[in-house]
């Protein structure tokens, strides 16, 4: 009774300790090996810059991105039109830069969309008993099993071509990679001594999905979410492409390449810019992608999280002849 009473104090003094301790000190290290990562800061910028474009907008695009200047169609680059205009006169760059807008919102909201199920899913799968969790992988590959790009021309073609119908159809064809990948994190850490030291103090299930089990799960999440983001936005460009993007005028990278596909023969200037700026984000979100797996990776140095901070010690720390005398 004296050996029970003794552990659960020093669980207990641990559990204050990882409170009172700076959270902080897991990031840093990642954050080092993330600024030592040369293609990923480069891709950073470029979504820096991508992203600053399409917030400031209003004031950076020259033209509104639906006036047409017909005596000037399909002119080419110049200092009036600095990536030239269409075949309606409207000029590329004010095209592009409120297109931004549309492609990177549809890119990161629809793995909001995507984390916000796929965890939720993940979660409960991992730690629902063996029932819950035969049915919700069940359903997972239910979903998995469809087409991907199949499904999202479905669902446009039933409800509309709307932005947010785009980030629902997009996001609901996503989740079912981070459930998986939710799921076995959660199978394989709930087994871990300071899952158990926290189960023994009385923390009830969801109190340690959300304080012990999320923050060593969310670093796979982040990366998978960081290389779902080019696929949404490729996906964007392609249901453009077939006609079931944003209807006109609405601006998007996706309607741009579909415009000047019509004129690549004599303006070619108009896809090249498309297809550049696409390319560009979809390189830099993979780049990026890269450099957080790399620099979350525990493999790659440090030490894994353990649910407490770093400089608290571990009782998976103590050689097990030790534990055994004690």
């Amino acid at each position: 009774m004296n050996r029970t009473s003794k552990l659960l104090t020093e669980l207990r003094g641990l559990r204050d300790a990882g409170r009172a301790a700076p959270r902080s000190s897991s990031w840093a290290l990642p954050a080092r090996r993330l600024l030592r990562h040369r293609a990923a800061m480069v891709g950073l910028i470029v979504i820096a810059v991508f992203g600053a474009l399409a917030a400031l907008a209003p004031w950076v695009a020259p033209y509104d991105p639906a006036s047409q200047h017909l005596d000037a169609s399909l002119h080419s680059p110049s200092a009036s039109y600095w990536l030239g205009t269409d075949q309606l006169g409207r000029d590329q760059f004010s095209r592009l830069v409120y297109g931004a807008r549309v492609s990177l919102a549809v890119g990161v909201l629809t793995q909001v969309v995507a984390i916000g199920l796929g965890v939720t899913v993940g979660m409960a799968a991992g730690l629902g008993g063996r029932w819950a969790d035969s049915l919700l992988m069940r359903l997972t590959d239910v979903a998995y099993s469809f087409p991907d790009l199949l499904l999202v021309i479905l669902l446009v073609s039933i409800f509309g071509a709307s932005p947010a119908m785009l980030v629902a159809a997009i996001g609901l064809v996503s989740w079912t990679t981070i459930a998986r990948l939710v799921r076995g994190q959660v199978l394989s850490l709930r087994e871990e001594e300071f899952v158990q030291a926290a189960r023994a103090t009385g923390a009830s299930g969801w109190g340690i999905a959300w304080r012990h089990l999320l923050p060593n799960v969310l670093g796979p999440v982040i990366v998978t979410a960081t290389f779902g983001v080019p696929a949404a936005v490729f996906a964007e460009a392609a249901l453009a492409f077939i006609g079931l993007g944003l209807a006109p005028p609405a601006s998007s990278w996706g309607r741009s390449v579909t415009d000047s596909f019509a004129t690549m023969q004599v303006a070619p200037w108009l896809t090249v810019s498309s297809c550049l700026a696409v390319a560009a984000t979809m390189m830099s979100f993979t780049f990026l992608g890269d450099g957080l797996r790399d620099a979350l990776d525990p493999r790659s140095g440090g030490r894994r999280a353990t649910g407490v901070p770093a400089d608290v010690p571990s009782l998976t720390a103590a050689p097990r002849e030790e534990r055994r005398a004690a």
